[in-house]
């Protein structure tokens, strides 16, 4: 009788201990979903001051980004970033000036905001014992918002271009090479990223990917191994107190046995990235980590296929 309240006992406090990781992850959602929808009437109203300053080319773009899909919601708000960094803030009158600032350093505030409520939400998420008992039910999986910000509020938004060469490398099974790391500026952010890198001045593409490929794999693939680009991606996003204007270009090559060397790491690479791993579509299907390109998991079905010479623009 003893042994059979203790088991009832345990039994309820693990019922309980569960329930309360359950209701937590609820919150979280909760919170997130809020948190969106305020950084969705920051940038709302963003586009409604912007069309008042009565530019056609900042109105044009305002309107883009305020019609956007979710998934092009953040090149056209960076476009509109890029557009509002080049206005001469001086020409405006003093009342327009302060309400454009107003409204960017609200857009400001609500992204920290939501990116702060994501980061919580996937940490929760990726719980062992969430993922067992898939106590995030049907709940979308939350991602960050990456905008260009200021570093303070007079500051114009400076977005760096960068050209840069990927690599999809998949091996004899089919699996998709990838390495975890970080923005030395967000360490807790972690999130997968394929081979490659930038394209160094006057350097050819394929030429770069076949570089950043050796250089962070140890594999020596030929020009001519690499199909593609079979991608490409704009995005911008922040690393180091940096803002990037990226322009990615993807090839595809497989490989077979490669014992993966990464002592051709440089130093930012040795100290922001942690480990890398092969994984297949339906591990990156399954998976709560973020994963860039966003569709790697869907866009792996036609890898290895004939490729039809058109460069296709993925997230």
């Amino acid at each position: 009788m003893t042994a059979f309240l203790v088991v009832v006992a345990v039994a309820l406090l693990l019922a309980a201990w569960v329930l309360g990781i359950a209701n937590r992850l609820d919150r979280l959602h909760v919170r997130t979903d809020a948190a969106w929808a305020a950084l969705d009437a920051a940038l709302a109203r963003r586009a409604v001051v912007v069309r008042a300053l009565l530019d056609p080319a900042l109105a044009a773009a305002a309107s883009k980004a305020e019609s956007a899909s979710r998934a092009d919601r953040e090149l056209a708000e960076n476009e509109l970033s890029g557009l509002l960094a080049a206005l001469d803030r001086s020409s405006l009158a003093p009342a327009a000036a302060f309400e454009l600032a107003d409204a960017e350093e609200r857009v400001v505030l609500a992204r920290r905001v939501h990116n702060d409520a994501v980061r919580d939400t996937l940490l929760q998420r990726r719980r062992r014992v969430v993922r067992w008992l898939r106590l995030s039910g049907t709940a979308p999986q939350p991602s960050y918002f990456e905008i260009a910000e200021p570093t303070a509020q007079s500051d114009a938004v400076m977005l760096k271009p960068r050209p840069s060469a990927r690599v999809v490398l998949t091996d004899a099974e089919g699996r998709v090479l990838l390495f975890q790391g970080f923005d030395p500026a967000r360490p807790q952010e972690l999130f997968w990223f394929t081979v490659g890198g930038g394209v160094e001045d006057g350097e050819e593409l394929r030429d770069a990917a076949v570089r950043e490929a050796f250089e962070e794999t140890g594999v020596k693939l030929a020009p001519e191994q690499l199909v593609g680009p079979i991608w490409r991606r704009r995005t911008v996003f922040s690393f180091d107190g940096e803002t990037f204007d990226a322009e990615e270009w993807f090839f595809y090559a497989s490989v077979d046995g490669l014992e993966v060397d990464t002592s051709g790491f440089d130093d930012v690479e040795e100290t922001t990235i942690s480990t890398f791993r092969w994984w297949s579509a339906e591990e990156l299907e399954a998976t709560e980590d973020t994963v860039y390109p966003v569709q790697l998991a869907e866009l792996m079905g036609s890898l290895g296929s004939e490729w039809d010479g058109e460069t296709r623009s993925v997230r």
